[in-house]
């Protein structure tokens, strides 16, 4: 049997190295939203009439995943407390619907005005003009930039690419894989079941 003291020295070790773990998250994502919404301001002050900036998000990187500030919705935060007029349309994120049902009851409960459209709707928004800017999370980022995050994440660049709309990652740097070159070939994609899915059909 192990000595107690020894087990409850663990035990604060463990529990100061948490600490520092979530202190440092926080830091990072606040540094985010510090840096990143001045890409926001950019665009509310190019903006004619209608200043609102619309924001389309995708998955969940709010502060549920994260601490505090969440990664991609740090600037969000940031320009909601500055008083930049924003909108968020937040992907819905089949088939585990983390958008509809973690990011917008986190924007909900900051009271940022957002909307929850269905995955396949942001393309269209794009096309008609009503989407300013994409900003996503990140899973994990190669060391030459490629960007695994929640399926559906690429779709939402090849519609931004196309649309002359920026498109930001917002991540930590514990998020870059510094081992890992090629994301496609190199990130094993996680299946999960189908039921996750097809139940939803029934």
């Amino acid at each position: 049997m192990a000595d107690l003291n020894t087990v409850i020295e663990r035990k604060a070790s463990a529990l100061q190295e948490a600490k520092e773990i979530m202190n440092d998250d926080a830091a990072w994502c606040e540094r985010i939203g510090k840096h990143g919404v001045s890409l926001l301001a950019e665009i509310a002050a190019k903006k004619v009439g209608e200043k609102t900036v619309n924001i389309l998000t995708h998955c969940n990187a709010g502060w549920l995943a994260f601490v505090d500030f969440g990664s991609a919705t740090a600037p969000i935060y940031e320009a909601f407390e500055r008083g930049i007029p924003i909108h968020v349309y937040v992907d819905e994120t089949r088939p585990r619907n983390q958008g509809a049902s973690l990011t917008a009851w986190e924007l909900g409960k900051h009271g940022v005005p957002h909307t929850v459209i269905a995955d396949n709707t942001g393309g269209h928004l794009m096309q008609h003009g009503m989407v300013d800017i994409v900003i996503v999370g990140a899973d994990r980022v190669t060391r030459t930039g490629d960007v695994c995050n929640k399926i559906g994440t690429y779709l939402k660049a090849l519609a931004a690419k196309d649309n002359n709309i920026p498109m930001v990652v917002a991540l930590p740097s514990s998020t870059f894989d510094w081992e890992r070159r090629d994301g496609v070939a190199e990130i094993p994609v996680e299946e999960r079941n189908g039921r996750e899915v097809s139940s939803h059909l029934r």
